[in-house]
């Protein structure tokens, strides 16, 4: 099963739906319990008819899915059509996928020798090790990422990055401006944009662009 880079997921059009970090994401808001419910077990029969599983965060005001193959490592035709079956069954519920506000979180550890820094958090996160990551094996936590730095300091090390659509980078970093924050720099846009607080801190909002 062949993976799908960034690019031909978007030319799929898959109204609603954003690709982060290497998964399809979705919320589809709901008017109560009882219609995400409902959905979920709509969602679950389909599931179980391809035989192909998504993960399903039931909320009292929305259901958020997220798609990719596993055993691929990354999202597949198989997470496109099963997207646009779920889309199908959203709809028949009178209800609509959107990509607005749906974003993922990944730590990112600067670290001038992140081989001898990771084992410690694999083991006290009670991860898996996978290149320069640490993983959970239950897509609860955040990932832990290592990136390489200096030694000099001071220097920063732990910063967040946010993983979110492109369509919803230039609104978040409009809303940090407007509070207080300021772009350190763009220079490696579309794939990153590095933001700080007004006390320095950073963090980077990160699309797939760029990155096939």
């Amino acid at each position: 099963m062949t993976t799908l880079t960034g690019q031909q997921i978007a030319d799929e059009h898959l109204d609603g739906w954003a690709y982060l970090l290497g998964g399809l994401q979705t919320r589809i808001r709901t008017p109560d319990f009882a219609a995400g419910l409902a959905l979920v077990n709509a969602i679950g029969a389909e599931a179980e008819r391809r035989d192909h599983h998504p993960d399903l965060d039931l909320r009292y005001t929305h259901v958020d899915v997220r798609l990719l193959s596993h055993d691929a490592g990354g999202v597949t035709d198989r997470d496109v059509r099963l997207a646009r079956a779920i889309s199908a069954l959203a709809a028949e519920a009178g209800l609509s996928p959107a990509r607005a506000g749906v974003s993922r979180l990944e730590l990112a550890l600067d670290s001038p020798d992140f081989a001898a820094v990771a084992p410690f958090w694999r083991a006290v996160l009670s991860m898996e090790h996978r290149g320069d990551e640490v993983r959970d094996p239950a897509d609860a936590l955040p990932t832990v990422w290592f990136q390489e730095s200096g030694k000099d300091e001071p220097r920063q090390r732990w910063h967040p990055d946010v993983w979110v659509d492109p369509a919803q980078v230039q609104p978040r970093i409009e809303a940090a401006l407007a509070a207080g924050g300021t772009l350190v720099s763009d220079a490696e846009a579309p794939r990153f944009r590095v933001l700080a607080d007004s006390d320095g801190n950073r963090v980077c909002l990160c699309t797939w662009q760029g990155r096939d």
